[in-house]
C-alpha cells in the first residue's frame, strides 16, 4: 500500500521534492488511446486545449462525496464487504469492463476483490463489481520494477451490462508531456469518503511523475491522475499513485509511473482477454 515501503531519503532531497514550481500555463499534447483499441489498432495524437477555467492548485485532498468512474478496491467474503484497502478507475475499452489501479494492490492478495465505483460514506450508488480478472506487466511479475507499477482488472457485475456503461468512463493517455494539472482521487483507509486535490504532476524522473497535496495516505495507492476533467468528472488517465516508493512514503507526497508503451501493451492484452 502507499506509504508501506520504508526508504530513508535525505534532508536535501525532501526538500528538492516538496517544493512547488511555478505554475505556467502550458498547452499539453496526450497520446490518447480510444474507446475501440484492440489489438493492432492504431492510436491517435490528439492536442488538449488549454482551458481557462481550471480550478487554483490547492494544498491538502478535500473529502468529497465521489465520481461515478472512480472507486474503491475492497475485499468481499460471504458476500459482505471487509475495509476497502485501495483506488481504481473504470477505463474506456472495447468491452466496457476494464478498471486500472496499481499493480503492488493487487499482488500477493488472496481472496475475492470486488470494486465500487462512487463509493461515499457506506452508500454503493453504482452497484458491487467482481473482479474477475487481474492484469499486471511482466517486468512487475518477476522483479517489481516500480516503472511498471500497474495493473487492469477485469469486472464483472450482477446485470448484463458492463460497467462502463453504468459509471461512465476515464481514458488512458500514454507518455504524456508533463507538467500538467491533473486531479488526483483516493480513498484513505479507515475514512469513509474518498479525497480530491488538484496540482501540477511534475517529471520525478525519466519514468515517474510527482504530485504534491496532503491526505494522501494509505489506501489512496491506485488513485487516478487525471487531467483534462470535464464538467461531468470524467478525464484522462496519465498514471495512478505507485511507483517509486509505492506511491510515497509522506502523505504530501505521491508518484506515479508513467504510463508508458508497456502500459498500452498491458492495456491491449487485458482487452484481447475479454
Amino acid at each position: 500500500m502507499k506509504r508501506m515501503a520504508h526508504r530513508v531519503r535525505s534532508t536535501s532531497h525532501l526538500v528538492r521534492v516538496l517544493t512547488v514550481l511555478a505554475v505556467a500555463a502550458a498547452c499539453s499534447a496526450l497520446l490518447l488511446l480510444p474507446a475501440n483499441v484492440g489489438a493492432g489498432a492504431a492510436t491517435d495524437r490528439m492536442d488538449v486545449p488549454v482551458r481557462q477555467d481550471l480550478p487554483v492548485p490547492q494544498a491538502t485532498g478535500q473529502a468529497f462525496d465521489g465520481t461515478a468512474a472512480v472507486g474503491a478496491l475492497f475485499t468481499e467474503s460471504d458476500g459482505k464487504l471487509g475495509s476497502h484497502f485501495c483506488t481504481a478507475s473504470v477505463v474506456q475499452s472495447t468491452h466496457g469492463d476494464l478498471a486500472v489501479t496499481a499493480a503492488h494492490c493487487v499482488t500477493g492478495r488472496t481472496g475475492q476483490i470486488v470494486f465500487v465505483p462512487g463509493y461515499s460514506a457506506g452508500k454503493e450508488p453504482y452497484g458491487v463489481w467482481t473482479v474477475t480478472a487481474v492484469y499486471t506487466d511482466q517486468a512487475w511479475q518477476s522483479a517489481g520494477n516500480v516503472d511498471d507499477d500497474f495493473a487492469f482488472l477485469r469486472l464483472a457485475g450482477s446485470g448484463s451490462e458492463p460497467v462502463e456503461k453504468v459509471t461512465g468512463a476515464e481514458k488512458l493517455a500514454i507518455n504524456p508531456q508533463i507538467p500538467v494539472l491533473v486531479q488526483v482521487i483516493g480513498y484513505p483507509d479507515g475514512g469513509d469518503q474518498p479525497i480530491a486535490c488538484v496540482n501540477w504532476a511534475k517529471e520525478f524522473s525519466a519514468t515517474q511523475l510527482v504530485f504534491d497535496c496532503g491526505g494522501y495516505t494509505d489506501g489512496t495507492s491506485g488513485g487516478p491522475f487525471l487531467a483534462d476533467v470535464a464538467a461531468s468528472g470524467q478525464g484522462t488517465i496519465i498514471g495512478v499513485i505507485g511507483g517509486y516508493q509505492q506511491g510515497g512514503d509522506l502523505p504530501q507526497v505521491s508518484y506515479a509511473a508513467t504510463f508508458s508503451a508497456a502500459t498500452e501493451a498491458l492495456f491491449k492484452t487485458a482487452e484481447a482477454a475479454g
